[in-house]
């Protein structure tokens, strides 16, 4: 289980498109949430990031970001938001079991976090890199900590143009407007994660809907909640039965209806948006869900690689009540899936890591068959971070500074190697012609 909360980098994904403030167009010319505009990690269709770059070609700007975190950041025509925690001061000594306090350091019973933290949003200017505000929403001592190489700000905003939702799981929910004003907060439970490894699922933001899925070990129960985005107001409650899970719902219509979807390690669960009533569920993933659902064209894909390797196809129009061993899942395949990246869903192929490897597979959508895979990526270390489509391109970005560009084929094809001086967990973002990775220390715009 060493591996798991890194998938508090990018085990966020987001809703489809909403019906919101601002029209589907909007939203399609944008990254408004960490898996793109219709959350499958494609890009908008006339997008056209570089093919190549390093520190010297094509490198618009860098910024560093203070703190740590492994938030995708989200794009709103101008602007960049992003997620961070800012390690404050050492909390004052505290008496250890035995009575004999200990000087200059903190000594947490629980072993858990010393340091306060800042949990704070950023608006930076697409233009220069500049930041344009930075907002402290929290201060405090986390309750709990996290895998080593996971952070305290993993989970990624959302927004409808209007107003920037930033979700730091038992660190709250908060509205802020597009200059950085507080309009709402709400406490939306603290989680006790499996071996403390951190959190890191995003909101799906579908129309005045925001979703969240709490998966912890308690010793409250498991839940998914709906809240009103005007006002923090919760809409309904469904308890799950699920241990801890870093995944992130996502909206899909089908009838003309919305329906949250959700994998987990007892089932993969949809949900009528408008209730939250139970409309179907599925076993047949491993523990530890992290990669985030991928949906279009009527099917939706499910995925997951811990001690154990799954992917479902389900068919929403034949979905109703439980569907596990049924019609409803049309291809399913049980080898070298994602434990922590996402799958990209671009146009007609699926394509996906083994475990946090740079080992690539690609599928077609339709039938379940491998147009290749796995392939070994040469230069590519472990991977965090989710993959990205644009251009009839595929971007790979690893925890060691290289990016990957694979040609969108059904042939295997590397198109470029680029290296950074930096470390990627969060996800690329592409907007028009600029590629945007955010590090461990700086946030780049790639472009021409």
């Amino acid at each position: 289980m060493k591996s798991i909360a890194f998938l508090t980098l990018c085990v966020c994904a987001l809703a489809a498109i909403a019906a919101g403030a601002s029209q589907p167009g909007d939203y399609e010319k944008n990254w408004h949430q960490w898996r793109g505009p219709h959350a499958t990690g494609a890009a908008a269709s006339d997008a056209n990031p570089p093919l190549t770059w390093s520190e010297t070609e094509n490198v618009r700007w860098k910024v560093a970001i203070p703190g740590m975190g492994h938030a995708t950041p989200i794009v709103w025509e101008d602007k960049i938001f992003v997620q961070t925690a800012i390690q404050g001061v050492v909390q004052k000594a505290e008496e250890t079991d035995d009575g004999n306090p200990f000087s200059g350091f903190f000594q947490r019973r629980d072993g858990g976090p010393t340091n306060t933290y800042k949990f704070s949003l950023l608006a930076i200017n697409r233009s220069d890199g500049s930041i344009l505000w930075q907002k402290t929403l929290r201060e405090e001592v986390p309750h709990e900590g996290m895998h080593q190489d996971a952070s305290f700000a993993s989970n990624s905003p959302v927004t409808d143009g209007e107003y920037i939702y930033a979700y730091f799981g038992s660190r709250g929910l908060y509205c802020v407007d597009i200059d950085g004003n507080v309009k709402w907060e709400k406490d939306i439970g603290t989680m006790r994660k499996s071996n403390a490894f951190g959190e890191g699922s995003c909101p799906a933001l579908y129309g005045n809907t925001l979703v969240i899925v709490q998966d912890h070990e308690g010793p409250t129960p498991s839940f998914i909640i709906a809240l009103d985005k005007r006002s923090g107001d919760v809409l309904w409650k469904t308890e799950r039965d699920e241990r801890t899970t870093w995944t992130s719902p996502i909206v899909v219509e089908q009838d003309g209806k919305p329906q949250v979807i959700v994998p987990g390690t007892n089932r993969t669960r949809s949900y009528d948006l408008a209730t939250g009533k139970l409309l179907w569920e599925c076993s047949g993933l491993t523990r530890n869900v992290i990669p985030a659902p991928v949906a279009d064209d009527g099917l939706v894909y499910v995925t997951s690689g811990f001690r154990g390797n799954a992917l479902q196809a389900i068919q929403l129009a034949a979905a109703k009540d439980d569907i596990t061993d049924s019609d409803a899942i049309v291809w399913q395949h049980d080898r070298d899936t994602p434990y922590v990246p996402s799958p990209l869903l671009y146009k007609d192929a699926l394509y996906f890591l083994k475990r946090n490897d740079g080992i690539l597979s690609a599928f077609n959508i339709k039938t379940g068959e491998a147009n290749y895979g796995p392939e070994r990526l040469q230069g590519i270390g472990n991977v965090y971070s989710s993959i990205v489509g644009a251009a009839g391109r595929v971007y790979i970005a690893s925890r060691n500074g290289t990016v990957l560009v694979i040609k969108h084929s059904p042939t295997f094809e590397v198109l470029a190697t680029n290296k950074l001086a930096d470390s990627f967990n969060a996800s690329p973002v592409i907007v028009g012609s600029e590629l945007y990775l955010r590090g461990m220390e700086y946030l780049y715009c790639i472009a021409e």
